[in-house]
């Protein structure tokens, strides 16, 4: 599974790959993993990111994508 959200929210934080990698406790090639969908996102990561980006987990995962159009 893919997950275009994560990738369009450290986006509109201007942050890069490695600043997010950083801040989430994870190696840039583990990250990559879990945007080609080779690897699924643990839960406990998917928590993390979705309050660094002040959004809910289901947003990220593209089960409600209309979370953040108001931010």
């Amino acid at each position: 599974m893919k997950f275009p959200n994560i990738e369009a929210e450290r986006g509109r934080k201007g942050w890069t790959k490695e600043e997010l990698v950083k801040q989430i406790g994870v190696s840039t090639k583990t990250y990559s993993n879990w945007q080609d969908g080779r690897t699924d996102v643990p839960c406990a990561r998917l928590v993390t990111l979705a309050n660094l980006f002040g959004c809910s987990v289901d947003y990220l995962i593209g089960f409600d994508r209309h979370d953040n159009e108001s931010a």
